[in-house]
């Protein structure tokens, strides 16, 4: 059993590093290449308002119904149309306030109908997600894995076909991916339904007032974390195309470092997802999580330093190998944005693990200190700098709201300070820095990235930062729990 759970693992890993990062450098650096910053700037801002209040579409909706599902797999033909009328109420809650508060904003005619089809795929997002939900609670691994990254699949075919297959003399245009992102999503809807039915039974949608109530009351502060942290890590690009004459532009130069941050962000992402069933099960049994917490925390703050670093260094040389438009200008910005996947990094290990303990409100605290930090910092810095001073905002914000989660962390499980690996990170940090620097200016450019690398795992080894059978035994874990 636990060899077929471990299987099923690695293959939604696989899945994922395969299919995502194929779309973000395939597909979309692509897009952007083509149409310009000014062109993704706007897209890439609109995209991110339509995030912000996402959150009014799932309220932990799906966490608690995975859950569930796991734990009583005969109740969930009975309460799924239940759940699905439940999500379209939600979505259309999520449609009046986004649409409500773009209106109030000031988005043109034009902005406005791009948007509607932002909030549209949105909605469409949310009930994939919860039909994902109901395969993963039943241990239906493969499948959610297929859903899981079916609409980019179909997304990279749909595109390539209009980028490279030369159907139409007309330039690309960033409509047209956002029309394929909308096909995407409904096919990847419409298949979702089709195993629903044949793996579940018919779908008879209800509208249950008691039920409704009971979920939006357990899954409120969960919801409540979710838009707060949405507000503090999507408002960037908004704020950047709103407050500056060139905002389009800008924001555009902002997106082509938040991309590369985004992908290598999905190992972390990955990682903190197995964390959260292990920490939730070893809290539950009354386990220490000190031996896995040091574990995932020195394996993802190494390489988070090694790529974070690694990167920021030859800044210029990773945006000119992957965007064609605004080099000069992208370099500075990806240098800062780069460097936040460290503190990220961290609030994966730390958040996560506030997060099983049910300490939400703990959470939402350093989440309200994260908004009115990283709002206040753009506001000042945005003007003065433009996209870099936003993404200096981003850097300092990730970093106070990691340290907070690190010392809350620290108070609730009573930790402390494991002097052998923070000695151990920190030499990481000062011969890695020594070594990127220098080959930075003495060897050439391609060499110098792929040598800084590739003495940074040694460096990582050497420290035992990283360790085979340290990752090996945290799949266990999660296959245990």
């Amino acid at each position: 059993m636990q060899k077929k759970f471990l299987g099923n693992l690695l293959f939604i890993i696989l899945l994922n590093v395969l299919i995502k990062p194929f779309y973000i450098f395939g597909i979309d650096v692509q897009v952007q290449n083509i149409v310009g910053s000014e062109s993704y700037g706007m897209y890439f801002s609109l995209l991110n308002f339509s995030f912000l209040f996402n959150m009014f579409l799932d309220i932990g909706i799906t966490n608690y119904n995975t859950k569930n599902t796991a734990q009583h797999p005969n109740t969930l033909a009975k309460y799924i149309g239940s759940f699905i009328g439940l999500k379209l109420m939600l979505g259309i809650l999520y449609i009046i306030i986004t649409i409500g508060f773009a209106l109030i904003v000031g988005y043109s005619d034009k902005e406005m109908y791009l948007l509607s089809f932002f909030v549209f795929n949105q909605v469409l997002a949310g009930l994939i997600l919860y039909l994902r939900s109901n395969f993963a609670g039943l241990h239906l691994f493969k499948i959610d894995a297929l859903l899981s990254i079916l609409d980019r699949l179909l997304l990279i075919l749909i595109a390539s076909a209009l980028i490279y297959g030369n159907f139409t003399t007309q330039t690309f245009k960033i409509e047209w991916f956002i029309y394929a992102q909308t096909f995407a999503y409904s096919t990847t809807l419409l298949i979702g339904l089709i195993l629903t039915w044949v793996k579940i039974g018919k779908i008879k949608l209800k509208t249950n007032k008691i039920f409704s109530l009971a979920i939006l009351k357990k899954s409120t502060p969960f919801a409540i974390l979710i838009l707060l942290m949405m507000l503090y890590t999507r408002m960037d690009s908004v704020m950047i195309e709103r407050m500056l004459p060139n905002g389009k532009e800008q924001a555009g130069i902002y997106a082509q470092g938040f991309r590369l941050l985004d992908a290598v962000n999905m190992f972390a992402f990955l990682v903190a997802g197995i964390l959260l069933p292990v920490f939730s099960r070893m809290i539950s049994e009354k386990i220490s999580v000190q031996p896995i917490l040091q574990m995932a925390g020195k394996l993802l703050t190494g390489v988070a330093i090694i790529v974070g670093i690694g990167l920021a260094v030859n800044s210029e040389l990773v945006i000119s190998i992957i965007y064609q438009n605004n080099i000069q200008d992208s370099s500075p910005v990806f240098i800062w944005l780069i460097l936040s996947f460290i503190p990220l990094s961290l609030s994966h290990v730390f958040g996560t693990l506030l997060t099983a303990n049910n300490s939400l409100k703990l959470l939402n605290r350093m989440a309200i200190v994260g908004i009115i930090l990283n709002i206040g910092l753009n506001l000042i810095l945005i003007p003065k700098m433009e996209a870099e001073g936003a993404a200096i905002a981003t850097l300092i914000t990730q970093s106070v709201t990691a340290i907070v989660q690190l010392l809350l962390a620290m108070r609730v499980f009573k930790l402390s300070i494991h002097w052998p690996i923070t000695l151990r990170l920190t030499l990481l940090i000062l011969a890695f820095t020594f070594t990127a620097l220098t080959l930075n200016h003495q060897v050439g450019e391609i060499w110098s990235l792929l040598t800084t690398f590739l003495i940074g795992v040694l460096l990582l080894f050497l420290l035992q930062l990283l360790n085979i059978k340290d990752l090996l035994t945290l799949l266990k874990s999660k296959v245990e729990a």
